[in-house]
């Protein structure tokens, strides 16, 4: 673990041993240079996070990248997780670049450059894969959650990430199976499943997050003026239910019909959310708030 510039880096297990099996193989040089391209790949991700003002309590550095540890879950507006998401994947765009132009001019080992060249289209590449925590899973997240609730946002994201991490090592597996040894692949691929069945497991938490940080978020939008999403529920819906319907961009106004469609009552989002925070049982239907 590393603190510079007031940020903590912490080395996961994983890319740890990645980097000494590299050492002790002779490839030395290789790994030092993966890690640099990683470490400017996750510097891409701080320098966005900071400029938007997040608070960044840590940087895990992976082999394939790295993960931001912030305060903000679902409490920012969609954009800038696409932004700060996205920032990490150019960052090898320059590099790539530079390294083609610095070959050009001769300097430095060919050879050299053509193994960070590929490494940096390896690393972008792999990072835009639709898995969490990967770049391309955030983004697909993001994408996901200006069509679907955020419960759904957040569960779909998860199942995808978790069957596309199977796939990865089946892969591994059929690879194995044909002669070949991709170690790193089925390492990687059980990371990945590993992470997102914790992260399923830890949806409610973050769930309850999201809904934490929802009346400030939300004060935000309505100053500016917005046109409300309704909602519309009978007055049986639990408050849990109706909660797994809000969507990440839009206010919300719950509007409790009878069984012939009339309208019996209009909630403003803020009632139920403040109803379920404030120690309602999950179960406990919308009426109970104004009946």
């Amino acid at each position: 673990m590393i603190k510079w510039a007031g940020t903590t880096y912490r080395f996961h297990p994983l890319f740890t041993l990645i980097m000494i099996g590299s050492a002790l193989t002779g490839y030395f040089l290789e790994a030092a240079t993966l890690f640099g391209i990683v470490l400017v790949h996750e510097l891409g991700h701080l320098v966005a996070a900071n400029g938007f003002g997040w608070r960044v309590k840590e940087v895990q550095l992976l082999p394939f990248g790295g993960v931001l540890v912030v305060d903000e879950l679902g409490t920012v507006p969609t954009w800038e997780e696409l932004v700060v998401s996205l920032a990490g994947p150019l960052q090898h765009v320059w590099m790539i670049l530079l390294a083609l132009f610095m070959k050009g001019l001769g300097v430095g080992v060919g050879s050299w450059w053509d193994y960070f060249i590929g490494a940096n289209l390896m690393i972008g590449l792999f990072n835009l894969i639709p898995v969490m925590p990967l770049d391309g899973g955030k983004v697909l997240q993001s994408l996901l959650g200006y069509f679907l609730s955020y419960h759904n946002t957040i569960l779909y994201t998860a199942w995808i990430s978790m069957m596309l991490s199977t796939a990865i090592i089946a892969m591994a597996i059929m690879q194995f199976i044909s002669g070949q040894l991709p170690l790193n692949i089925l390492v990687i691929g059980i990371f990945l499943l590993v992470s997102n069945w914790y992260a399923y497991r830890q949806l409610p938490y973050h769930f309850f997050r999201f809904l934490i940080g929802r009346g400030a978020r939300m004060s935000q939008v309505i100053s500016r003026g917005t046109l409300a999403q309704p909602i519309v529920i009978t007055k049986q819906r639990t408050m849990a239910e109706t909660l797994k319907l809000f969507m990440r961009e839009k206010y919300h106004l719950i509007y409790i019909v009878n069984d012939v469609g009339r309208i019996q009552a209009v909630l403003p989002e803020q009632q139920i959310v403040s109803g379920y925070l404030d120690g309602k049982k999950p179960g406990s239907a919308v009426s109970d708030l104004f009946m």
